[in-house]
């Protein structure tokens, strides 16, 4: 006979792929279209099983939806699940498939937003939705916060709910977010689920060098373009030393462990290539990186500007901020100023505790071959914002995949998707995971 929580999960399941398809549809493109659209039809959505919520807006348009939901403990405090309802821009010229129509084929939901991360947000939604059909209630309270603006870093968004709205969060002790819970076959045996427990800092910041305009025509050597190429390539190509942080090495203990190889944490040739697709997202994680991702000089062929700029996305691990900007003063050199576009901080937080031992039991339930570790991730969250609250904050979007799947692709990248059977999995394992925590 199935329990109660079987088939809140089976309802639950029936309903995530449309509410997936249905986000991918609401074009929410950072910045050229805003939240708003989403942030309604998430709270029409929770209206229409008699859950309350509240929009906010950090600015015109760039909306947030929160909610909470009523667990059986009161004396406990909340946990917080957060979510963001933007994405990156998509050009449909590049996919095989419209990236904002939300088609379902092949067995996987196609979409922009499809992994990053309406994924985990319809999971939810869907999970939710059919508790309160049910009249099922957590253990503890829920927070729930679909959010705008994560994919420009949250200024408002996450960021901006924090300064502005921390009561609704003040009580919160531990969140879960994205980038997190999805596997990673390592043989016939064993699948590593990747729990993020950590992730890098951010500094996206802005070259300009200043030069002496001219005629194209002759010689020059005061040229604006030519002294911010040079900062940028000696940025671009620094080869950052490797710096194995607690996180990191827990990773590679564990995967020691559930391979049965010894391992040293000083050599990631070989460690790497067991984590398959996901080596290069965690190959990140083992330096500070500094990647030149725009420019911008001149307005025609024979006219040497007076101005050129470049943008930088450097990423730092834990404890390496100051060491991070010291080198790049250095490397940047005389004749070139670095001017910050957005400052963020590294988090990190230990795999240990009860919601730990909630997350892999629930994985180990719905896969036995389940092995559980953390891991650092190379790019950042809204856990960035939350964290200021003191909240210890996870990345737990849980995804069953395919062994060939390069997941790690498809971040902010072309033809995202993500399995039906995945999604479903996610559904299975969340309902485990939240009545149990």
């Amino acid at each position: 006979m199935e329990s109660s929580g079987d088939l809140t999960a089976a309802g639950a399941q029936d309903e995530v792929v449309s509410l997936l398809s249905e986000l991918i549809r609401i074009n929410t493109s950072n910045p050229t279209h805003p939240e708003r659209p989403a942030a309604e039809f998430v709270a029409e959505k929770l209206a229409e099983v008699g859950i309350e919520s509240q929009i906010l807006e950090a600015a015109p348009g760039r909306a947030s939806t929160i909610a909470r939901i009523e667990g059986s403990d009161p004396s406990r405090p909340p946990l917080l699940i957060h979510g963001h309802l933007d994405v990156v821009p998509a050009d449909a010229s590049e996919w095989t498939v419209d990236p904002f129509a939300g088609e379902v084929k092949d067995d996987y939901v196609w979409g922009r937003g499809a992994v990053d991360m309406k994924d985990m947000d319809a999971m939810v939604l869907a999970l939710v939705r059919q508790w309160a059909r049910t009249g099922q209630r957590p253990p503890r309270d829920i927070v729930l916060a679909f959010v705008s603006d994560e994919e420009a870093g949250g200024r408002i968004g996450a960021h901006w709910l924090v300064d502005h709205h921390p009561d609704l969060f003040a009580d919160c002790t531990e969140a879960i977010s994205e980038v997190g819970g999805y596997s990673v076959s390592l043989n016939d045996q064993a699948r590593a689920y990747m729990i993020q427990t950590a992730e890098k800092g951010i500094e996206w910041f802005r070259l300009k060098a200043v030069g002496a305009p001219g005629h194209g025509s002759m010689l020059h050597d005061d040229n604006a373009v030519t002294r911010l190429a040079e900062a940028v390539s000696r940025v671009g190509r620094h080869e950052w030393p490797l710096v194995i942080t607690d996180t990191v090495r827990a990773t590679i203990e564990g995967l020691s462990a559930a391979t049965g190889i010894d391992l040293d944490v000083d050599d990631p040739d070989k460690w790497l290539p067991l984590l398959g697709p996901a080596a290069r997202m965690i190959g990140a994680t083992i330096r500070n990186t500094t990647n030149p991702t725009m420019l911008q000089a001149g307005y025609k062929a024979n006219v040497i500007p007076g101005l050129a700029e470049a943008t930088i996305d450097a990423r730092f691990l834990p404890g390496q901020q100051d060491e991070l900007l010291r080198t790049l003063d250095e490397l940047i050199g005389p004749g070139v100023t670095r001017e910050t576009i957005v400052s963020d901080i590294a988090v990190e937080t230990t795999f240990d505790g009860a919601l730990v031992d909630a997350m892999s039991a629930a994985l180990k339930a719905e896969d036995p071959a389940a092995v559980p570790l953390p891991y650092l991730m190379s790019g950042g969250t809204d856990a960035k914002s939350f964290s200021l609250l003191g909240m210890r904050c996870f990345g737990f979007s849980p995804l069953l995949l395919p062994p060939d799947l390069n997941f790690a692709a498809l971040f902010h990248g072309i033809d995202e998707r993500v399995p039906v059977e995945g999604l479903k999995f996610g559904v299975r394992v969340l309902d485990r995971f939240l009545n149990s925590c």
